[in-house]
């Protein structure tokens, strides 16, 4: 059994993010700061007390912490129990409405978080999830860790950092085999790997899309590979326009084969028209960059 710090796992990790990564929603209705009730199916409650600390079941005697929870939610004995609560190390949970708008984070903070989480590295979870599940070749994923643009996420996902022109971290892009997101108070800006001397930019919605393109282009050395994490904040925009302003730029909307994706396309082209530069627009084979390469690879495979 792996060796766990138990005390600092209990006041790392709260109650919420089991509940939450299980299913469980809480109900606003009947939730109050101190007591806040989850719900998943019919008859499932469970209260959380103690700032997140502690539970306890109303239509039963059950209650206790993270351990006994995730005992009660699965883990056979408190060894599962354990590493259930070590994988969700450096997961947020939703805040309630009545916390979101107290809950800030410094930069500081923001930075802090991101420095705290190890590189992936092969056979890693991470690692294994971008090259196997999401078939990135390893060659691309390699690169975006030696640029400092992924940390290992909890629960096997990957964080992919957004950096502002500084190059500053401030926020990142989660995904994972169970969880989509983005940094509790982070900031959204861009994720991109390639040439920092390149003046093709291509924009993608999502860095799991941008390395997927990377790759099918052969990491192009004339270009880089961005992602708006699906959002469009105003470093975003700052950051797109300043690249467009360089002379003989290129701008290169990669954004998903859909209605979204072209309000997205035609965003970027004018940026590019207001700033003096080349525009072009790529469709993935697909609904988005990643399906495609998947789609490709798995072709290989059954042609080979």
């Amino acid at each position: 059994m792996p060796r766990y710090d138990i005390d600092k796992l209990k006041a790392t990790v709260p109650c919420p993010a089991l509940l939450e990564t299980n299913g469980w929603k809480v109900d606003l209705r009947e939730s109050t700061p101190k007591a806040i009730k989850y719900r998943r199916g019919e008859g499932e409650i469970i209260i959380v007390v103690h700032q997140g600390r502690g539970w306890f079941d109303p239509t039963s005697e059950a209650k206790g912490d993270v351990f006994s929870l995730a005992q009660r939610l699965g883990s056979p004995d408190f060894a599962s129990a354990a590493k259930a609560v070590a994988e969700l190390v450096g997961f947020e949970p939703s805040a309630p409405a009545w916390q979101r708008k107290s809950k800030q984070y410094s930069p500081e903070a923001i930075t802090s978080r991101w420095s705290d989480r190890a590189l992936p590295r092969p056979g890693s979870p991470a690692w294994s999830y971008l090259t196997l599940t999401r078939a990135i070749p390893e060659a691309i994923v390699s690169a975006a860790v030696a640029a400092g643009r992924l940390r290992e996420g909890p629960m096997g996902s990957i964080w992919a950092g957004h950096f502002d022109a500084s190059g500053i971290v401030v926020g990142w892009e989660e995904r994972g085999p169970n969880w989509r997101g983005f940094a509790r108070g982070g900031a959204k800006a861009l994720f991109s790997i390639g040439s920092d001397k390149a003046l093709r930019l291509c924009v993608t919605e999502a860095a799991i899309d941008a390395m997927s393109l990377a790759a099918l282009e052969e990491r192009r050395p004339d270009s880089a590979y961005a992602s708006t994490g699906g959002g469009w904040a105003p470093s975003t925009e700052s950051q797109i326009r300043a690249f467009a302003s360089r002379p003989g730029a290129q701008i290169v909307a990669a954004s998903d084969g859909n209605d979204q994706g072209d309000t997205y396309a035609e965003r970027l082209r004018h940026i590019a028209a207001e700033a003096g530069a080349q525009y072009l627009r790529l469709w993935p084979d697909a609904e988005d960059w990643n399906e495609h390469i998947q789609q490709s690879r798995a072709g290989q495979t059954s042609d080979g």
